[in-house]
């Protein structure tokens, strides 16, 4: 394939991807009147997010995202870091097999475990609560940190880390001075990707949450109705506020996200 053949492909494919995304933040600042009208609207205006934000109270669900999702990242690498390093490094009997589950885990749909979580949590009294949210999330999101970080740790060389237990040093301090910065793309890599799954989650949100306080973005956007109409420009304007953020930080970080996926395959 010729080098113009494969730009124009490119081209294609990011029209493909990109498309979408661009008609939405376009169509959101159209007026309602010409919202499905063939012809190109001259004037925009930004109502659909000031009714968003003044009128259905959209900050709260767009916090709520945010404290959940930035939880459980933190949970994740808290608890994922010491877990892929004792797989990585020691001589844990059945490793292998913890590995394995972990991973089965992963794979698992979440419809599967929507029933038995909502009884432990009632039983708890986590029901339309924060802590309810974070921990089905963590269920989730723990394997994928273990897996990425185990992954990488593989790659590293003993010497140092030998050298420090020659020093006297603890497995604790090799783990967070010598280990996580020669890891710091795939740490950034893993908190980038539980964030966003964490983030974009539905199911656990539409099922573990009852009062419009303790919802998140997805579930503030499947229950946006209006009284006589589909309310179309604030949908596509939740749909915007919610996929800015991610989008941007994709856009920012993307080479530690790519390094941090294709690094764990690297000998050496």
């Amino acid at each position: 394939m010729t080098r113009s053949a494969a730009m124009v492909v490119l081209a294609l494919l990011l029209a493909f991807i990109v498309g979408p995304f661009v008609w939405v933040a376009w169509a959101s600042l159209v007026p309602e009147a010409r919202l499905f009208s063939s012809s190109v609207p001259l004037s925009f205006d930004v109502g659909a997010y000031r009714a968003l934000f003044v009128d259905r109270a959209f900050a709260v669900p767009l916090k709520n995202s945010l404290v959940v999702a930035a939880t459980t990242t933190t949970v994740c690498l808290a608890f994922g870091a010491p877990a892929a390093y004792a797989l990585a490094r020691l001589r844990v009997r059945g490793a292998r097999l913890v590995l394995g589950g972990v991973l089965a885990v992963s794979v698992l749909p979440q419809i599967t475990i929507v029933g038995p979580l909502y009884l432990l949590l009632r039983a708890a009294g986590l029901i339309d609560s924060t802590l309810g949210l974070v921990l089905p999330c963590t269920t989730f999101a723990l394997p994928l940190a273990i897996w990425l970080l185990t992954s990488q740790m593989r790659t590293l060389p003993p010497d140092l880390e030998e050298a420090a237990r020659m020093d006297g040093a603890s497995r604790l301090r090799i783990l967070v001075q010598i280990v996580l910065p020669l890891v710091a793309p795939a740490v950034a890599t893993t908190a980038i990707l539980v964030f966003v799954a964490c983030w974009n989650e539905l199911l656990f949100a539409l099922s573990f949450t009852v009062s419009p306080s303790r919802r998140t973005l997805p579930v503030a956007i499947a229950l946006l109705r209006g009284q006589h109409q589909v309310p179309w420009r604030e949908m596509l304007a939740a749909a915007v506020v919610t996929t800015a953020p991610v989008a941007l930080l994709v856009l920012v970080f993307q080479r530690r996200i790519v390094g941090g996926l294709t690094a764990g395959g690297v000998k050496g």
